[in-house]
């Protein structure tokens, strides 16, 4: 049980470690990218609806 326990305990330690290296972006830097990806989506969901209006269109011309 004490093997374990202090199997534990190293774990948690490196884990506290390797979270002292992580660096969160600034706030600007999460409002770019979070911009950047609606915009893309909006993007992407009107050429899909094109694409979606033409394949329909073309379907009912065939049948």
């Amino acid at each position: 049980m004490r093997k374990l326990w202090g199997r534990i305990t190293e774990f948690l330690s490196e884990v506290k470690a390797e979270l002292k290296k992580v660096t969160y972006p600034t706030r600007d830097e999460t409002i770019g990218s979070t911009s950047v990806v609606v915009v893309f989506c909006v993007i992407m969901s009107l050429y899909l609806s094109f694409v979606d209006s033409i394949l329909v269109w073309l379907v009912s011309r065939i049948l």
